[in-house]
């Protein structure tokens, strides 16, 4: 029998800002929230309809420290990386779960910085791209 598959592909917005914590050894992890919507028309009313879809977006080491540096909020972002659930106690002690985009690949595809200089012809959009390493190791928090 074959392996299994646990791949995500978004493109989204980001819902606030890159929150990046640093741990002693050096390495860090940054989080953010990612809208996604999807549109239809009711055929009952004609009403265009707008679903927003809210998902935990995880970014490790190297890549937190970039999408903490150039991505804020409303920045759209092409991301790839796979599905991960937690498990953590609440403040009274209750089982919570959580579930999270674990990033591998990204690729900014706006960000604020680059539609500013985008009223300059001779500035280029640039979209960054960078392959973070693969740390399965359950988070600290």
């Amino acid at each position: 029998m074959a392996g299994t598959i646990n791949k995500v592909i978004l493109i989204g917005h980001l819902g606030d800002n890159v929150k990046v914590h640093y741990f002693d050894g050096g390495g860090s992890v940054g989080r953010f929230p990612l809208a996604t919507n999807e549109s239809y028309t009711n055929k009952t009313t004609g009403e265009k309809v707008t679903n927003t879809e809210w998902h935990n977006i995880v970014v490790r080491n190297k890549a937190a420290e970039i999408c903490e540096k150039y991505l804020t909020k409303g920045d759209k972002i092409y991301l790839e990386g796979r599905i991960k659930n937690r498990k953590w106690q609440g403040e009274k002690g209750e089982d919570r779960y959580t579930t999270e985009i674990i990033v591998n690949e990204f690729t900014f595809l706006t960000t604020k910085k680059e539609m500013q200089s985008s009223t300059n012809p001779d500035s280029s959009n640039q979209s960054i791209s960078n392959e973070t390493e693969s740390n399965d190791s359950d988070l600290p928090f």
